[in-house]
């Protein structure tokens, strides 16, 4: 049986994508880069990687996802 290992990315959008990612930035320490995201990097209990990411991400409210 196959089963769900992970979420592949959280995305949404904002009327201003920048100031949000801001906020997020400042308030809740999330690295955002130029591209309008972060990625996590999945970890073990104990911190070592093990293989898989996460993007979230703030867009724009206009134009494509």
């Amino acid at each position: 049986m196959k089963r769900v290992t992970g979420i592949g990315g959280i995305f949404f959008k904002a009327k201003d994508a920048p100031a949000l990612q801001a906020w997020y930035k400042r308030h809740l320490g999330i690295d955002v880069q130029e591209w309008g995201g972060a990625a996590f990097t999945w970890t073990d209990g104990e911190g070592k990687p093990v293989g898989g990411t996460t993007i979230w991400s703030i867009g724009p409210a206009q134009g494509d996802p």
